[in-house]
């Protein structure tokens, strides 16, 4: 049976809702408050529903399929074509029906909640690494003022703080020391808080099967299993671990006319997070490795170090999409036999 559709531009308090009657073509655009908008599909047939991918849109597409609707989430990249004339909400829900009817276009995997949450704990860790090392670098930046050089690196200014200011407590005055002390104990609080999330990372990775297969990858640690795990959500949701590669951005962008092509830069899309771990599992790779595969060795011989590591990166997010979909455990040396 063909599910009629519906777009929706979701909002903090008003909803936007656009459709056609099948039966008589009628144009449909009306409003629904957040309190109405669950019971106004509560009493519809089953019926697909295109929204764009943004903040809470994961949530109430969950609530929708509950209630036997199917939903597809999609990027704004490929809304934005479809929105004519001047930019409002029924402009941008027809330009989401339109949008959804479109052949060829991808949707976005609907993540659960214990997924949501992983996600959530990873967003935090990352304001708060963030917030250390502003935090540190402003502090070496003030002791610099006063004499004291300190190494660059969290390690080292953590190290040689304590001397630092047990040297300066004996010439400067002593609300300055204080103050100072208490900056480096707001940077150990945030140490503390940072190690909670990653115990607590560390537990549910334990219990989730392919955050575990993932970390089995070399240059695959904690952060990047549980991330890859849970920004993935359904890994059948992308048809080739090529097209998972794309989605995080890890493949050059294309310029082309009249049958040539010119490959550029990767494109830089996607989860700017999960890319960064994964690139940088791949550096840990190829400079830590004691027996890296050998066709890295062999193209770090021939092309740059970074074009090197991106491609590792690359056939790193590959495999991780291989093994979640196909539900099967790490190979090292793993050849495919398909034709």
């Amino acid at each position: 049976m063909k599910l009629s559709i519906v777009g929706v531009d979701i909002a903090k308090r008003i909803f936007q809702l656009h459709w056609v009657e099948e039966d008589c073509g009628e144009i449909v655009s009306i409003q629904l408050k957040r309190e109405k908008f669950l019971e106004h599909f509560a009493n519809r047939a089953p019926c697909l529903v295109g929204m764009e991918a943004c903040g809470g849109s994961q949530h109430w597409a969950r609530e929708l399929c509950k209630l036997g609707h199917e939903v597809k989430l999609l990027s704004a990249r490929w809304v934005k074509p479809f929105v004519g004339g001047n930019k409002n909400d029924a402009a941008d829900a027809r330009a989401i029906w339109t949008a959804v009817q479109q052949p060829g276009v991808k949707s976005v995997a609907v993540k659960s909640e214990a997924q949501q949450a992983v996600l959530a704990l990873h967003r935090m860790r990352q304001q708060l690494v963030k917030s250390r090392t502003a935090q540190v670098n402003g502090l070496r930046g003030l002791l610099t003022e006063y004499g004291e050089v300190m190494r660059q690196g969290r390690a080292g200014v953590i190290r040689q703080l304590p001397g630092a200011l047990q040297r300066l407590s004996q010439r400067l005055p002593a609300l300055l020391i204080d103050t100072l002390r208490e900056q480096f104990a707001r940077i150990q609080k945030l140490e503390e808080q940072i190690l909670q999330i990653e115990q607590r990372l560390r537990q549910w990775h334990r219990e989730d099967s392919a955050s575990k297969r993932i970390a089995a990858i070399p240059g695959v640690g904690l952060l990047t299993a549980t991330a890859a795990a849970a920004t993935m959500g359904d890994a059948k949701a992308f048809k080739s671990g090529r097209e998972f590669a794309a989605w995080l951005g890890l493949v050059p962008r294309q310029s082309g006319t009249g049958g040539r092509v010119r490959l550029l830069g990767i494109s830089k899309r996607g989860d700017t997070y999960l890319r960064t771990l994964l690139i940088h599992g791949a550096r840990a790779v190829l400079t830590h490795s004691k027996a890296p595969p050998e066709w890295v060795t062999n193209l770090a011989q021939r092309r740059p170090k970074n074009v090197t590591v991106v491609a590792l990166a690359n056939k790193m997010a590959r495999t991780i999409w291989a093994l979640c979909a196909h539900e099967r455990e790490y190979r090292p040396g793993y050849v495919n036999q398909s034709a």
